[in-house]
């Protein structure tokens, strides 16, 4: 393409060229007055030697020129080649990125039903804990209760057979004196605290 470019310039500056210095020919023989050969005329050979310059000149300007335009063209094809590969780098990262942007959500959204499900377990334990003990605390309590009224009633039979045995005591020293008397108290001590359990 750019030598058909080329070739349609030369033809334009040859024959523009020839035009011109036709032109400026022609005036001067005109104003000469003078008329001969073709050969032996300034004009041919001003316009031969112009058309001879003018291709002496095209050939190596016309390869300077397809030269430069050609760099050109594979500077173009390059940077369009670069913005290409740059385009579908550019087109890579993105995709990789909204790839990386969705497992990170996905990635979130897991992190926290988890969490929710840690949580609702945690709040489970935490009440089978507290329910647990709460209910030893409960069976401690009716335990020590228990106890306490164990040890009451202990303590009121033991305070009873004292005072039974006092009193026993008492009236039988009364009523009975001596030897005897003693034998009784001491039988009777001894069945009290049988009787009373």
């Amino acid at each position: 393409m750019f030598r058909h470019i080329l070739t349609s310039s030369s033809v334009f500056l040859l024959t523009t060229g020839y035009a011109l210095a036709a032109g400026v020919v022609e005036e001067v023989e005109a104003a000469e007055g003078h008329s001969g050969s073709f050969l032996e005329d300034a004009t041919t050979w001003v316009a031969v030697s112009f058309v001879l310059f003018v291709a002496a000149i095209a050939r190596p300007l016309g390869r300077i020129v397809i030269a430069a335009l050609d760099n050109r063209a594979d500077a173009i094809k390059t940077e369009l080649d670069e913005a290409q590969r740059l385009r579908e780098e550019a087109q890579h990262t993105l995709a990789e990125y909204q790839r990386k942007q969705r497992d990170a959500l996905n990635e979130a959204e897991g992190i926290i039903a988890e969490a929710h499900e840690e949580a609702k377990r945690m709040q489970r334990t935490t009440q089978e804990r507290t329910e647990q003990t709460l209910a030893r605390r409960e069976q401690q309590a009716l335990d020590m209760i228990a106890a306490a009224e164990a040890r009451a009633l202990a303590d009121v039979r033991a305070l009873t057979a004292d005072v039974a045995i006092e009193a026993t005591r008492r009236i039988l020293t009364e009523v009975v004196e001596g030897q005897k008397g003693d034998d009784l108290i001491n039988s009777a001590i001894q069945e009290v605290p049988a009787k009373l359990n």
